[in-house]
Parts: C-alpha cells; sequence; structure tokens
C-alpha cells in the first residue's frame, strides 16, 4: 500500500508542472524509451521471480512458496504498466498473448475441484490435466507429453485447438501454478496451493516432479518473452523503428489509441464492468493470487505515465521526458488540465480499491452481488476511466490527429448482449 501511495505522490499532479512547447518528434522517441524502461523492468523483476521458484523447485518449503509468491506480485508492477503499449504496436499485440492471456481454463495445465467439471462443449481440452497425462490427444493425434518442455507449452499446448482459453504460458499460468484455484468466490481468500504439491519426497495431489518441471518451463518461457520484447525497443528493435517509421502524427495517433483502448474497452469493459455485471469472480484479473486491485491500478498508472512522460522504475528512479502533457500545455491548457486531472481521478479511485484490498476486502469480494458498498468503489473506477477517455478524444481532435477508433466492449457498449 505504502508503494501505492508513493508512486502516486510522485507521479500524480505532475500534469501541472509540464513545460510547454514540446517537439511531437520527441514525445514519440521518449514513449519509447519509456517502453524500453518499462520492459527492462519486468525482465529484471522476473528474473528474479525465476530465482524464487528454482528455490521453490529445489526445496519445496512454504517459506519458498511464500517468497515465489511475493516474487510474482513484485513482478507484475512493471509489466501492467506496459499494457497501455498495445492496441496499436504491432510487436505487442502479436506478442502480448504469450505472456499476459486470461481467463484461462485451468483444467489444461492442472489438477482442479470437482466444482470445475470434467468437460466443456466449447473446449476439449478443457480438463486436459497435462501435468497427470504424459499422452494428450489432439484432434485424433496422440501428443507426447512425457517431457515437459518450453517447446511443448509454447507450439503445441498454447491455444490448442485455437481457443484462446487453452492458456499454457505467461503470468497466469505460473500464478495458477504457485497459487492453485481460488474455491472462495466472492468470499475471503485467495488460491491456497500446498508446497508439498512440489515436493517429491512428500508429494500431494500427485505428480510433483512434472508440476515443477512445468512451473520451471513456464517461467523460463516468460523470461525469453520478455527479453525479446525488451530488444524490440532497443536502439535497432522492431517496435522502435516500426513506431517511430510511421511519422510523428501515427506515433502520436498510436500513444493515443493505447491510452484510450485500454481506458475504456479493456480495463473499463472487459477488466471491470463485465466482472461487476456478472457479479462474477472469474472475471478478475489475477485471480489465483488475489491480485488484481493491483494488476488494475497499474494499468491506470501505464496511461497516466504516457501522458506526463513519467515513469517511475523499480530502483526509484524517475524517467522522465517531452510528453503529451506538454504538446496540450502550449495548445490546449484547458484540456491539458482536464485530462489531467481525470486521469488522477482515476488514480484515487484505483488507490480506494487497492485500499479496501490491503485492508482484507479482496478485488472479488467487492464483485458480490448485493455488496453496494464494493460495487460502487469499483463502479466509480470505471466512471473515473471513462471520463478520462472522452478527454482522450478531445486530444486527438486538438491535436489535429486522425480519429482512432478505441477498443470498446459489450458490456459499455450493448449491455444487454452480455446476458444473452
Amino acid at each position: 500500500m505504502k508503494a501505492c501511495f508513493k508512486i502516486f505522490a510522485v507521479l500524480g499532479l505532475t500534469f501541472s508542472a509540464v513545460a510547454h512547447a514540446e517537439s511531437r518528434q520527441d514525445v514519440v522517441v521518449h514513449y519509447a524509451d519509456i517502453a524500453h524502461a518499462i520492459y527492462e523492468d519486468s525482465l529484471t523483476s522476473a528474473l528474479s521471480l525465476q530465482q524464487s521458484v528454482y528455490r521453490l523447485i529445489a526445496r519445496p518449503r512454504d517459506k519458498n512458496l511464500a517468497l515465489a509468491r511475493a516474487a510474482w506480485i513484485a513482478a507484475r508492477v512493471p509489466y501492467q504498466q506496459s499494457e497501455v503499449y498495445r492496441f496499436g504496436n504491432k510487436v505487442v499485440d502479436d506478442w502480448e498473448g504469450k505472456v499476459n492471456a486470461w481467463p484461462l481454463d485451468e483444467g489444461l495445465i492442472d489438477y482442479v475441484a470437482g466444482s470445475y467439471g470434467d468437460g466443456s462443449d466449447e473446449n476439449p481440452f478443457y480438463a486436459a490435466n497435462v501435468i497427470a497425462n504424459k499422452v494428450v490427444m489432439l484432434s485424433g493425434r496422440k501428443i507426447d507429453a512425457s517431457v515437459i518442455t518450453k517447446a511443448l507449452l509454447t507450439d503445441t499446448l498454447h491455444e490448442v485447438g485455437e481457443i484462446e482459453a487453452n492458456v499454457a504460458t505467461g503470468y497466469h499460468s505460473i500464478e495458477f501454478l504457485l497459487w492453485g484455484q481460488d474455491l472462495n468466490g466472492t468470499g475471503p481468500g485467495a488460491g491456497d496451493r500446498p508446497a508439498s504439491d512440489f515436493d517429491p519426497n512428500n508429494c500431494s495431489n500427485g505428480n510433483c516432479e512434472r508440476r515443477a518441471a512445468y512451473l520451471k518451463a513456464a517461467t523460463d518461457l516468460l523470461i525469453d518473452d520478455l527479453r525479446w520484447m525488451v530488444d524490440q525497443w532497443g536502439p535497432a528493435g522492431l517496435g522502435r523503428s516500426d513506431l517511430l517509421g510511421k511519422g510523428t502524427s501515427a506515433g502520436l495517433s498510436t500513444m493515443l489509441a493505447g491510452m484510450g483502448s485500454l481506458s475504456y474497452g479493456e480495463l473499463a469493459g472487459e477488466r471491470m464492468k463485465l466482472g461487476l455485471m456478472l457479479h462474477d469472480p472469474e472475471e478478475e484479473h489475477d485471480c489465483f493470487s488475489d491480485n488484481t486491485h493491483n494488476s488494475h491500478y497499474y494499468n491506470a498508472l501505464g496511461v497516466q505515465n504516457i501522458f506526463t512522460g513519467s515513469y517511475k522504475r523499480i530502483d526509484g528512479r524517475i524517467l522522465k521526458g517531452p510528453s503529451l502533457s506538454g504538446l496540450l500545455a502550449g495548445s490546449a491548457p484547458d484540456l491539458n488540465k482536464e485530462l489531467g486531472n481525470r486521469l488522477n481521478a482515476t488514480i484515487e479511485a484505483m488507490l480506494a480499491i487497492v485500499s479496501a484490498a490491503e485492508g482484507g476486502e479482496a478485488y472479488d469480494q467487492m464483485l458480490a452481488m448485493g455488496y453496494d458498498l464494493g460495487n460502487k468503489r469499483v463502479q466509480k473506477a470505471i466512471d473515473a476511466l471513462m471520463a478520462q477517455t472522452q478527454s482522450i478524444e478531445k486530444a486527438v481532435a486538438v491535436l489535429g490527429l486522425t480519429r482512432i477508433q478505441f477498443e470498446g466492449s459489450d458490456s459499455l457498449d450493448h449491455p444487454a448482449d452480455v446476458f444473452k
């Protein structure tokens, strides 16, 4: 909690102090520099997670499981701030599903409770349980899963059958393996997998060596994927060259498309409003760990980062440079103030969710039907996100950019369709 408020104190309200007359080209270049820094931090924190996972596998004890879980939560801090780079940067859009896809049908990976069921009309691999089965049937073909490797996960299992819910790699596969299912619904408590699930000498729930092998492979894959993305935003990287090659106006449009789409369709819609409408804890982002409050907060902070041109690195340094706020300050100071204030209002609403969660009330509890206080807390953040999106749309017009179509969500645009 203290870390969140500290970040707010550094980054919140900075819009009013940005210098005027920024160069448009410099703003786009600095946006690429922030991307490189965020992905570097994501890699660094994931390397710490990897070491914690190795320690857990070598010595499967409660203390080491707790350390691995803490390292996973820490690794989410920089990564969630990177999601504002989606919805316009093709190199990120094509890659993101490997590292942060959700929700997942966890029965593909490991054992699940009986309430999960043993089949699904939409997903024939719903309960395949690769950890328990050395042979998996794929469209009538036998797949050798006797050795769990990175190649098995990424080339064969991830989105097997072209079904998006078959998530075999990335943060959430690791999260599921560290916490197990959260069987508490909208009641208190997260997943509670025992450390003995990884201990071949004192094995609970069977297949402990294979479970450890899956955890190691998924974590190693995450490192590979993040290292690749760091390179894409380096001096000769594809992400940077594609962005700068578009031209300045298209680069600014990419920045605003990411801000608007993450704010509206993705965060306000798919990640928040949908779960609130359905009162469904399965619709929360970090559902196994009950870390969703932080996940949402850092998404919102990522949007603010791009506006202010500021990013607080995991070592405490502040990366700051030419920004969208600086552009608006010179040409539309009233809009600059409005958008800055609305971004801050979103941060405040998200921090209220964080505060409640760190006080013992998890995000999934806030979604419970009939819990007006929690529902209103979530709705206030949704409303703030929608308001800031309206100001982002105004910024597109003021900057003279081609009209941008932000990502939408049925939960916001066609709410009646959600219940069909």
